[in-house]
């Protein structure tokens, strides 16, 4: 406990945390409790083991479950895990979540799985009596982040989404000190975009399932396509049927930071276009080129993702760019730049922050996004506070929600060839059948879709 302290003391006098935490607000203040929290972990890949590390090193818990359909990435992740916690131990290995769930008496549950499995994981967890950090996109469809709500509503739990960039310390300091702080004046236009050429393509044979494997599991609830090799890391996130691409993954980024910083609820309108305009070959399925528009009052925001190509400024391949009539905001994970309107003003540049001396086990960690990690223990932090004063989040599931689903009504959008309306009350698309077909994907059996009026 007195180790706990002294790390926590040492955190908070970080200037990067310190700057974090007070502009992210009381909700954000460190927690107090000395409890040591029992965390269990569905989906021990890349991020999964990411998002549980960070944890370990801002929180006094105990991992005791790990749950993870390969069984090589599982007895990995489990030798990892207990060189990391203070304890040493081994926690219990699971190939299935609902009987780790079942097993085990825990406070909190990381989701690190692919996109298909999120909804189902979280909406268990929290019937379990968990409190739960799953990251983004929250969904597969939006019938799911409805049902998703609805389940953090009725349980009394606290969900944060992976949407970290609302605790990046230099988005932070450009959300209070640039845009709340009125140098950009009257903001009416909002431009995002990826142009990392990060869609996986390819044409690998159809092969055996490994034994180490359990492909039934891995797939779940989404269709069980022909196995052509281990679907971790990229290759998953190119089928749309495990996913909603790169408008899913990237775009939901942006789109919640830009919606977190000018405080913008649901878009009125989504409109998209795109497709698979480059890449022809191969077994991808995934737009390779898209554009949405998402209609605010007063304001549009603007996305764009080109997976082939030169990005428009190469500063900010991955980025929202926010336009007011006294400046321009360039913002991204690695920095930020301002840019007056006219003679009067001064740029300003932050750039991303990096504990690397506070945190040395970071840079031996394998595929860590070292830009990333101060943001993911500032945003745990933010979580574990919510969870001691019974407040929601800074990435409440809510707002996880509205951001996911209106990437998913964009690709509904490209897909029926006109814009979409979403009445979040009456959780329908605005006089078109069949738009609102596309609310709710089919589940493959025996799995039941949630029903956010049933949880």
């Amino acid at each position: 406990m007195n180790d706990f302290l002294i790390n926590r003391r040492q955190f908070i006098q970080g200037a990067s945390a310190s700057l974090a935490l007070s502009s992210l607000g009381a909700t954000a203040m460190p927690f107090t409790q000395a409890k040591t929290y029992r965390v269990g972990l569905i989906g021990t890949g890349w991020y999964g083991k990411s998002d549980l590390f960070r944890l370990i090193q801002v929180a006094p818990v105990e991992v005791v479950a790990l749950c993870d359909v390969d069984k090589n990435i599982l007895d990995a992740a489990g030798k990892l895990v207990s060189e990391r916690q203070k304890s040493g131990k081994v926690p219990k290995l699971y190939g299935d979540y609902r009987k780790m769930l079942a097993e085990n008496k825990m406070d909190i549950v990381l989701i690190g799985t692919p996109d298909h499995w999120h909804a189902l994981q979280t909406i268990d967890a929290l019937k379990a009596g968990n409190h739960v950090y799953v990251q983004k996109p929250i969904s597969v469809d939006v019938m799911e982040g409805e049902a998703m709500v609805a389940a953090a509503r009725k349980y009394n739990k606290v969900v944060q989404v992976g949407t970290q960039r609302k605790s990046t310390p230099h988005l932070i300091d450009a959300k209070k000190n640039i845009v709340d702080a009125g140098l950009l004046g009257n903001i009416k236009h909002v431009e995002m975009c990826c142009y990392f050429h990060m869609r996986a393509n390819g044409n690998p044979a159809v092969q055996p399932v490994p034994a180490f494997l359990d492909y039934e599991m891995w797939t779940g609830p989404a269709p069980l396509r022909p196995y052509d090799g281990l679907p971790h890391i990229r290759w998953w996130r190119t089928f749309n049927e495990y996913g909603n691409g790169i408008m899913g993954d990237m775009c939901v980024h942006m789109l919640d930071t830009a919606r977190w910083m000018l405080n913008l609820g649901w878009p009125k309108r989504v409109t998209s276009t795109g497709g698979i305009y480059v890449q022809k070959d191969g077994k991808s399925n995934i737009s390779d080129t898209q554009t949405a528009l998402f209609e605010f009052d007063g304001l549009n925001a603007v996305w764009q993702h080109r997976t082939w190509g030169t990005p428009n400024n190469p500063a900010y391949p991955w980025s929202l760019t926010l336009y007011g009539d006294k400046g321009t905001l360039w913002a991204s994970t690695m920095a930020y730049d301002f840019i007056p309107d006219g003679k009067e003003g001064e740029k300003i540049h932050k750039d991303v922050v990096f504990e690397k001396e506070k945190y040395p086990e970071d840079l031996k960690e394998e595929r860590i996004e070292l830009n990333a990690a101060p943001a993911t223990r500032l945003h745990m932090l933010d979580f574990l506070s919510a969870i001691e004063k019974g407040g929601r989040p800074v990435a409440d599931i809510e707002q996880g929600h509205i951001s996911t689903a209106s990437c998913i009504l964009a690709n509904i959008s490209m897909k029926t060839g006109r814009p979409v309306v979403y009445d979040p009350q009456k959780r329908q698309i605005v006089g078109d059948q069949e738009a609102n077909a596309l609310l709710q994907r089919p589940y493959r059996q025996p799995w039941v879709h949630p029903d956010p009026r049933t949880v």
